[in-house]
Parts: C-alpha cells; sequence; structure tokens
C-alpha cells in the first residue's frame, strides 16, 4: 500500500463534501500539474491518503482511500488530465495542523513542507504513521 495526501481549499471541496459522497467517493478532478497527475497514475485501489484541508484550516482533517484507478477526467476536454476517484474512511480525531508537522523535525522531508503547492503529494510510510499517531489514531 503507498500513502498520499490530497489537498483541497474547504471552500470548493471540503472534508464534510467528501464524507457526504460516502462509499462512492469522488472523482479528485481538476488537477492540472503533470506531477500530480503522474502521482495519480501510480495509486492503486485501497491505497490511503490524508485530506488536508488547504487555504483556510491548514489541516489535515481526514483518511481517504482509492477506490477507482487512473481515468479521464471528466472535467477535461484534454485526454493528458486524468484523475482518481477517492472516498472517506474516517475522520482525524485531532486534526493535524501545518504548524504542527513543520514543528516535528521527523517530518522536515514531508512533501507538504517541501512542495507546499503541490495539490497531490506522496507520504512516506514512517510519515504516514507520525502524522496518523499526532492526529490520535493508531491503526489508520
Amino acid at each position: 500500500m503507498q500513502y498520499w495526501l490530497f489537498k483541497s481549499e474547504p471552500f470548493k471541496w471540503s472534508w464534510d463534501d467528501q464524507k457526504a459522497r460516502g462509499d462512492k467517493g469522488e472523482e479528485w478532478d481538476g488537477i492540472r500539474n503533470y506531477q500530480a497527475r503522474n502521482f495519480m497514475r501510480e495509486m492503486k485501489i485501497g491505497d490511503r491518503g490524508f485530506f488536508y484541508h488547504s487555504n483556510e484550516g491548514l489541516e489535515i482533517v481526514g483518511i481517504v482511500e482509492v477506490c477507482k484507478e487512473i481515468h479521464p477526467d471528466s472535467t477535461a476536454d484534454d485526454p493528458r488530465w486524468e484523475c482518481v476517484d477517492i472516498k472517506a474512511v474516517r475522520d482525524m480525531p485531532k486534526p493535524v495542523t501545518l504548524k504542527q508537522v513543520k514543528a516535528t523535525p521527523e517530518l522536515s522531508d514531508m512533501s507538504l513542507v517541501t512542495s507546499m503547492r503541490l495539490s497531490v503529494q506522496p507520504v512516506k510510510p514512517e510519515e504516514w504513521k507520525i502524522v496518523c499517531r499526532m492526529g490520535g489514531l493508531d491503526d489508520a
């Protein structure tokens, strides 16, 4: 299993919006960055990810799971743009803020710190465990 982080501005698509989609999940559409698209091409069903509120909140608020592998992005006219579908798995009991992540030396190389603008990014297994513990989860 691989781990990821998905960023969304809550006024456009919030954690509550994601949870409301249930097990059907939602297309992670609108990504127009090649690196982010390429990361989605690596994703497999069952991969887990953090759901991060960007611009407002600046915090990891939930855990998602890839429920459909790469396919054409329905919001794009250009076939180069593809996406995956994700579904909400669980709330993060204690949201983990960007400030907390930056203050944790073991997370200094995390993409959230080093590639802040990238809307889809990988998370290393050890980073996943640390952030989950910070958020009050031991079994995510």
